[in-house]
């Protein structure tokens, strides 16, 4: 099997690379039941695309890096060919960058998507799995969305989000395009730009510096490890059915603050390192992804502790400055 995975050099696609061609350590149960033939990765290596991600597997003779736009036809129309599976996890992802100019997020996002669909379609690709997130439902006071829940985004980012993930079902029921959307909760370890609040409070803190927290810091998000997120995507590549919807959550819902209160832990600071800062726009009130679906069909289900996640995750930011420390310097 050959196949293509957009932003493979991001936070989560170089994840699935490695995770594909079995980084070195990687526990083979964790794995895809079936290693590729090849792995192409296209990637525009915005700010937060960086090829050092990828330097597990980079003399995998498996692996084949393309720099480009998914947004530029020619170039897509000339990698699609060939490839067996796309995993499409390019996407403009920071809700504020998305506040303060949404364009970039609808031309990558919605076009990117489109075009991508088209070379997929033209060329016969086999499957189209549409990497999501739960910010396209918007936000929901109790209970949990199921994959049936109307979509209701807040955000310049999650409506370009929402409109993608149409347009991918689109392609199916017009087409016939062996298309499967996922949709996440929030990420969190290694190798994740320092701008997400994870690695930006790890980061700050380890440098002994200050870190924000949103109005009242009642926000309530449901935490996921990147490698649970990619086991899960793995599966839906593998088993999902055509035209469905699978949500991939990782069962533990925290306010910010508590969120915060662990990473203070963890990183051996106190509350007096906090700063309460105004809330963002249209500040999403609480995410809960119901995963009943993948859990019965696919047989998914989250395996890595939140408490035991972070506390890798911090290590590793810890052991590997010289991969964030740069980044930071760069986005001062």
């Amino acid at each position: 099997m050959r196949i293509l995975v957009t932003g493979g050099a991001g936070f989560i696609g170089s994840e699935y690379v490695r995770m594909l061609l079995g980084r070195p350590g990687a526990d083979p149960a964790r794995a895809p039941t079936s290693a590729p033939a090849a792995v192409t990765v296209l990637d525009k290596l915005t700010y937060s695309g960086n090829p050092a991600n990828l330097d597990p597997v980079r003399h995998d003779t498996r692996l084949r890096f393309v720099h480009g736009d998914v947004c530029d036809p020619a170039l897509v129309d000339a990698v699609v060919p060939g490839h067996d599976v796309i995993v499409h996890f390019a996407a403009e992802s920071h809700v504020d960058r998305s506040i303060t100019g949404a364009a970039p997020f609808v031309t990558t996002n919605v076009l990117g998507t489109q075009t991508l669909l088209d070379a997929a379609l033209r060329h016969r690709t086999g499957r189209f799995v549409h990497v999501s997130t739960d910010e396209v439902y918007g936000s929901i006071d109790s209970g949990s969305w199921t994959e049936s829940w109307p979509l209701a985004p807040n955000s310049p980012y999650s409506a370009s989000k929402a409109a993608s993930d149409l347009l991918a079902l689109a392609y199916h029921r017009t087409h016939g395009l062996d298309v499967v959307v996922t949709r996440c909760s929030n990420n969190y370890g290694p190798y994740q730009f320092p701008e997400k609040v994870v690695p930006l409070f790890v980061t700050n803190l380890l440098d002994g510096g200050t870190v924000p927290l949103y109005g009242d810091g009642g926000n309530v998000r449901d935490w996921l490890h990147v490698r649970d997120h990619c086991r899960g995507v793995a599966l839906v590549q593998e088993k999902g059915r055509a035209g469905e919807v699978y949500h991939i959550g990782g069962g533990t819902e925290l306010t910010n603050r508590e969120l915060t209160g662990k990473l203070l832990a963890a990183c051996g600071a106190d509350w007096d390192r906090v700063v309460p800062v105004t809330d963002r726009k249209g500040h999403d009130r609480r995410y809960s992804l119901d995963i009943t679906k993948i859990r019965t069909e696919l047989g998914y289900a989250p395996s890595i502790d939140l408490d035991h996640g972070l506390a890798e995750t911090v290590r590793w930011y810890r052991e590997n400055r010289p991969w964030w420390e740069p980044l930071k310097a760069a986005h001062r």
